[in-house]
C-alpha cells in the first residue's frame, strides 16, 4: 500500500513493501519506460504533528532503445529514498523544496507522486545494450556490432589542422 490513512500514521509507523505499477495514472508522457513495477519498501512514521518521514528504497527496470544502435536495452535502476511530508501550512517547511506539502484537511497521505518524482532522479536518461556497443554506421546505418561495412572510415574537415604538425614540434 502507498497510500495511507494519515490518522492512523501519527499514532504510529507503517511498512512500506509494495508495488507501483508501470501502468498507474501517477506515471507521465514522456517518463522513462518501465519494464514492471517499482518495488517499494521501506517505513513511513511521524515526525512531529502533520509531518512525516518516508525512509526507504526504490528498485526497477527501465525499458528502451540502446543510444547508439537503437537495439532493445534495459538497465536496473535502485536507490535509496528519504522523503519528508509536512502540511502547506508548516512555516518551517512551507520553502524547502525537499520538502512534500500536504494538504492540512487532506485525510490521506499518498507516496506515489513523490515515488515517481524520486525515481525520475534516479533513471538514467538514455540506455546502452552493452558497455561497448560501437553504434550504427554514419554512412549507411549498418549496425557495427553485427560487423564492418564497406564504408571509408569518416572524418571531419574540422579536425584536420589537429592532425598536421606544428613546425618545431617534437
Amino acid at each position: 500500500m502507498l497510500c495511507f490513512d494519515i490518522r492512523s500514521l501519527e499514532s504510529q509507523a507503517a511498512t512500506v513493501d509494495d508495488d507501483l505499477a508501470a501502468d498507474d495514472p501517477v506515471w507521465q508522457e514522456g517518463d522513462p519506460r518501465l519494464a514492471g513495477p517499482v518495488h517499494v519498501t521501506g517505513r513511513i512514521s511521524p515526525a512531529g504533528t502533520g509531518r512525516f518521514y518516508f525512509s526507504g528504497a526504490l528498485e526497477a527496470t527501465v525499458a528502451g532503445e540502446c543510444r547508439r544502435c537503437l537495439t532493445d536495452a534495459s538497465a536496473t535502476v535502485s536507490s535509496d529514498v528519504h522523503l519528508f511530508f509536512a502540511e502547506e501550512d508548516d512555516e518551517t517547511a512551507a520553502d524547502d523544496p525537499d520538502v512534500f506539502p500536504i494538504d492540512p484537511n487532506a485525510h490521506d497521505l499518498d507516496l506515489r507522486p513523490a515515488l515517481r518524482e524520486e525515481f525520475l532522479l534516479v533513471a538514467p536518461a538514455f540506455l546502452q545494450c552493452r558497455e561497448d556497443c560501437r553504434g550504427l554506421c554514419p554512412t549507411c546505418g549498418a549496425d557495427r556490432n553485427e560487423g564492418e561495412c564497406s564504408c571509408p572510415p569518416s572524418t571531419d574537415s574540422r579536425w584536420a589542422a589537429l592532425r598536421t604538425p606544428r613546425d618545431g614540434a617534437e
